[in-house]
């Protein structure tokens, strides 16, 4: 399959459309993270109805630069007794994975870093980097807080990946393609094609919308716990392990981690969007479509789901340890199996 990325086409693919190629997602990760921080500051306070951040520019709306200014200023300590090259190399890891998941981004039909055939696939694999980096820095710490911080995330990650690569799996029976633009494409035509609507076809896709709709909801469960948020931030709980894997941690070194946060967040609010929601179609079909819309409604999407786990964050308390295992293994995952099983079903039934 030919790639139809314009972007590339029209740049010629030198070695300056490369780079600027690459640095469009990091420009956009630079101001969506100010922007994520506002949201999450006024989107916690309207939800525990407080003010928030008002003095900081008007209406507060500076005070995500003022944060990064702080954090600029903040002296930079490794502990002496921390194994100093992991210490040091553990923040930046897990920023590269994060960063690195843009490459497949569908942001429209025009742009497209990298348009590969095994998108979703590459997601999967660069999304370990977070895991790595989390164990990086807790072991390297030599702190018995941030190691057991660390080995809970691991233990969340392996637990929540599994279901979440299930409802993946049940799109791409559904696509027979794990190219992010492609799936994107074959949800054209308004939302009732979506593929949490059970996706493009006639009315017996019907049947197929309770198990399609229950796959996109146990996908974004499993996105928290990947992205370590409530209630799923249990390798943080600072109740219990004063800040986790991160508590040796200050400076820009410190910001590092959140930064990558919150790049992920939105890395997997891409992957919901593209693979359920449409990508970046127009809900309204032929309506405000098109190559000029294509990224308004990509990140419109995108950011509401984003702001879904903003809201969780600020509304559900923190789930033990043992609760988050039993909610992977033994609720999550058995759904997702039944859930995919019908779909493979039905996908057989109409391609008879």
């Amino acid at each position: 399959m030919e790639s139809t990325n314009f972007i590339w086409d029209l740049m010629g693919k030198n070695l300056w459309s490369v780079v600027a190629v690459i640095s469009l997602p990091l420009i956009f990760v630079l101001i969506y993270a100010l922007v994520a921080i506002l949201a999450e500051l006024k989107v916690s306070a309207w939800i525990q109805e407080r003010l928030g951040p008002m003095r900081t520019g008007p209406w507060g709306i500076l005070q995500p630069i003022a944060e990064v200014i702080k954090l600029l200023q903040k002296e930079d300590i490794t502990p002496t007794a921390a194994s100093k090259i992991l210490f040091n190399l553990a923040p930046y890891v897990i920023f590269t994975g994060a960063y690195a998941a843009f490459a497949v981004i569908p942001f429209s039909e025009a742009y497209a870093p990298a348009n590969i055939n095994v998108g979703l696939f590459y997601i999967f694999a660069v999304g370990s980097f977070s895991a790595i980096g989390i164990v990086m820095g807790g072991w390297a710490s030599n702190n018995k807080y941030s190691l057991m911080g660390a080995m809970r995330s691991v233990s969340q990650v392996i637990s929540y990946e599994i279901p979440a690569a299930v409802a993946v799996l049940a799109v791409v029976v559904l696509t027979s393609s794990m190219n992010m633009m492609e799936i994107s494409r074959m949800q054209e035509g308004g939302f009732w094609n979506w593929y949490i609507f059970g996706g493009p076809g006639g009315w017996t896709k019907i049947f197929m919308i309770p198990f399609t709709l229950t796959l996109a909801i146990i996908y974004f469960i499993a996105s928290l716990a990947e992205t370590n948020r409530l209630p799923f931030d249990i390798p943080e709980g600072e109740s219990e392990l004063v800040a986790g894997f991160h508590t040796e941690y200050s400076g820009m070194k410190f910001a590092m981690f959140f930064f990558a946060e919150y790049a992920n967040m939105f890395v997997v609010a891409a992957v919901v969007t593209t693979i359920f929601l449409g990508g970046w179609t127009s809900p309204f079909g032929s309506f405000l479509a098109g190559a000029g819309w294509g990224a308004f409604w990509f990140i419109l999407k995108s950011m509401f789901v984003v702001f879904l786990q903003i809201w969780i964050r600020w509304t559900l308390p923190r789930f033990r340890v043992d609760q988050l295992m039993y909610i992977g293994w033994k609720v999550l995952l058995p759904i997702s199996l039944v859930c995919f099983i019908a779909i493979s079903f039905f996908s057989l039934l109409n391609l008879g």
